[in-house]
Order: C-alpha cells, then structure tokens, then sequence
C-alpha cells in the first residue's frame, strides 16, 4: 500500500501541474489518475486493529484501521480490499475583478450496514493563483496562491503560453477520491 500513497501523490502532483501549464483556456477539465490495487488479507490483530496485506507482487504491508472503520471486526483473512484512486483537474481563467477562492470540501461515505464492507472518500480543493512571472526563454509560468503556494511549471501549449500574462487569476479546482471495497474470497 505504500506505493499505492507514492502514486497517489505522485498522481495528484502530477494533474495538479499538468493542469497549471493548460490554464489559458477559459474552463479546462484535465482528466487525472485513476490507480487501483488489491491486496489480500493476510493475518488480523483485533485488539490492535492492524491487518497484514500482501499485495499482487507479493510484498507484505501492515496497516492500522483508522477509527471511522466501523466494520473492521467483520474482515476476515483472505479478503481483498481493492482500493481505487481518482483525480481530476479543472482550470479558469478568472474574469478581472472576480473574488479570489480558498476551499476545501470533503465526503465520506460507508457503505450501508447491509451492504459489502468499504466506502468513500473525496475531498475536493479550489484556490486562486496568480500569474507572477513568465519566462520566454523557457516557456514556463510561475503561480502564487493561498498560504505561500508557489509553483512554476514549464508550459507545453505555445498559444496557452503567449495568452497567459503576469497577474492574470486562475481558479484550479481539483478533485480526488478514493474508493475501497472489500471482497470475501470465492469458494
């Protein structure tokens, strides 16, 4: 599960920055990462609420069920816990005068009492960044925005590139979720 968190971030690093080199388009969707990976549980510690998984490649992980798990005591040795992972970016280039942006909104979702074990989580991320610099000589933009973000990215698109000016606002909203089922072994 480990490199499930390194793709993960990776993957959000990854959109989140591809979609800043896409910015001049008026609204622009970039389509993310989309991970998954199974593991096979190996061995459960109840009283600690630690799994030990072994993934496709047959490496073991051990993994501490958070709180929120409520079912946790319903896992048994052979399940597969299948997590999926999905971002996506979307990139506007704000009109002069509108008001910058700073949000955070996060779900979660449990599967019904009933139903298989897993659920859903998605948090979703909009802020405000500003053009401050441009460099011809490499084609690349520098952004700032809320809480000292700054980043420069070369841009790929010459024609996004030469629409793009210092000061303009970009809104980039990004959104991410992770999905984890829970399947008992077939017989």
């Amino acid at each position: 599960m480990k490199t499930l968190k390194t793709l993960v971030v990776t993957g959000t690093l990854a959109a989140m920055w591809l979609a800043a080199s896409l910015a001049g388009a008026q609204s622009r969707t970039i389509q993310g990462e989309s991970i998954s990976a199974t593991v096979t549980v190996m061995a459960i510690e109840q009283s600690t609420r630690t799994l030990t998984v072994k993934d496709e490649n047959g490496f073991f992980e051990t993994l501490q069920a958070p709180p929120g798990m409520t079912r946790f005591s319903e896992l048994k040795v052979g399940d597969q816990i299948t997590a999926r992972y999905y971002t996506n970016v979307v990139i506007r280039l704000k009109k002069p005068g509108e008001p910058a942006v700073d949000l955070d909104t996060a779900t979660l979702t449990k599967n019904e009492p009933t139903g298989t074990a897993g659920g859903t989580a998605a948090v979703q991320r909009t802020i405000t960044v500003v053009v401050t610099e441009k460099d011809p000589s490499t084609s690349s933009v520098t952004v700032k925005g809320p809480n000292d973000y700054v980043y420069s990215r070369k841009v790929a698109d010459k024609k996004v590139f030469d629409t793009l000016k210092v000061g303009d606002q970009l809104d980039m909203t990004w959104t991410e979720a992770l999905l984890i089922s829970v399947d008992s072994p077939t017989k």
